[in-house]
């Protein structure tokens, strides 16, 4: 049965208006005429959408360019003043808080590290909230011109509470946490703020999907390789896992049945094999000999001295090379599983642990996970690491409120609510009628 069309002409504005921008915000600079082509728009719906855009401080000229015989054209970009974005990354030893422009430029970042005070909820809303006072002083900006923040958390975030996005993040203790509701009660910013939470993994996915290695895929795995780890996965171009759901949580597939415990407290995980915790654990109880308290990336980097030393005259410890061959096995074997499932045309592997490892292992992850996984799939995968460097969950988190932007066809509020109708349409009223005969 085809199903009544409800859009408005309010919705055909506001989706042209978010083609467009979107047009100019990924592949512009671009004249009007271009536009055209680009969206699918009629040269009259180009002129009104880009001249409310333009009235709206959105777009901006950016020089001209001659046309085959015709007047110059003049370019248009988005303005990168026209809004501000603030994206926070929830990691394991620290929360980083950066304040971007509206094209991803950084304004202003604060470090705060987690000490003593852990995962505590109030300590995390509480560094947060540090956090964003310190990006916003720095810069002077108003608070107003934010249009949005945008949080990375480890865990399963749900949005079907009608107070907020909650989080389930067994692994750092947290069930439960209304956090999207405490960060707006403690968080100094003007009262319609939006918040956007979401899990790591998937925030990494979005940024190299958007303008890193991912672009150009429509079925792909971006991989959080951090303590932990955990994968994005892409098909058809979307983002797996809905409000309810998270398929963020790769790091908790069984490996090894009566495996080692995880830090879940299930036994198996991929992640007590392949998480930068994992692996140290495993260096130490080799005998490597580190300090108490020595912090992971530390460690890993010591890990690495000792397998591939840079003196010439020492040796290489046969011990860590035998566990970043291990660390290679476990990871691939867990991504050979990712690709008979979604058959992706490409892997990223991105966070710290995995930007630092790469260069030594991807070679050997590639073999693994070729050799554990179909024929047909693994022929059509290329595995390689993330470009957006170790802080792309950030710049992911601040994508989330840019995507409620585009959505909303670049209007900084929702559009007014139609008026509430005085009485049923006609149809609801005469299928009531029937059914009290």
């Amino acid at each position: 049965m085809v199903t009544p069309n409800r859009r408005t002409v309010r919705d055909l504005r506001r989706d042209n208006r978010g083609a467009v921008l979107r047009r100019l915000y990924f592949d512009g600079p671009m004249s009007r005429q271009a536009l055209g082509p680009a969206t699918g728009l009629s040269s009259g719906s180009i002129s009104n959408v880009v001249a409310e855009l333009v009235a709206d401080g959105l777009l901006e000229d950016a020089g001209v360019v001659d046309s085959d015989g015709g007047r110059p054209r003049t370019l248009l970009r988005v303005a990168p003043d026209s809004g501000h974005l603030i994206g926070v990354d929830v990691g394991e030893t620290r929360v980083r808080v950066e304040l971007f422009d509206l094209v991803l430029r950084e304004l202003a970042r604060a470090e705060l590290s987690l000490d003593a005070g852990g995962y505590d909820v109030g300590h995390i809303v509480g560094r947060i909230r540090e956090g964003v006072a310190t990006v916003l002083g720095e810069s002077g900006l108003d608070p107003e011109r934010l249009l949005g923040v945008g949080v990375g958390v480890p865990g399963i975030v749900d949005r079907s509470s009608p107070d907020g996005a909650v989080v389930h993040g067994q692994t750092i203790g947290w069930d439960a946490v209304p956090l999207e509701s405490l960060l707006r009660d403690t968080l100094q910013l003007p009262l319609g703020t939006r918040y956007f939470i979401e899990n790591g993994a998937k925030t990494l996915g979005q940024a190299e999907m958007w303008f890193g290695g991912g672009r150009g895929a429509s079925d792909a795995v971006i991989v959080l390789f951090g303590s932990g780890v955990g994968a994005c996965i892409v098909t058809g171009g979307a983002i797996y896992g809905g409000a309810h759901s998270s398929a963020a949580e790769w790091g908790h597939t069984t490996v090894h049945v009566r495996g080692r415990r995880c830090r879940c407290g299930a036994l198996g995980c991929l992640e007590a094999y392949a998480g930068a915790e994992a692996i140290v654990r495993r260096w130490r109880e080799a005998g490597a000999e580190l300090a108490p308290g020595t912090a992971e990336e530390t460690a890993v980097t010591a890990l690495l001295a000792a397998a591939h030393p840079d003196e010439k005259g020492i040796d290489a410890s046969p011990v860590a090379l035998a566990v970043l061959e291990e660390t290679a096995e476990y990871l691939g074997a867990g991504l050979s599983d990712l690709i008979n499932l979604y058959n992706p045309e490409r892997i990223l592997i991105g966070g710290w642990a995995g930007l630092r490892l790469g260069p030594y292992i991807l070679e050997s992850v590639r073999r693994h996970a070729t050799a554990h996984a179909l024929r047909h799939p693994a022929e059509r995968v290329t595995i390689e690491l993330g470009r957006l460097g170790p802080d792309a969950v950030t710049v992911g988190a601040a994508t989330l409120p840019l995507a409620g932007f585009f959505a909303r066809g670049g209007h900084r509020a929702p559009a007014a609510e139609t008026e509430t109708p005085t009485e049923k349409p006609g149809w609801r009223r005469s299928v009531e009628e029937r059914v009290a005969r």
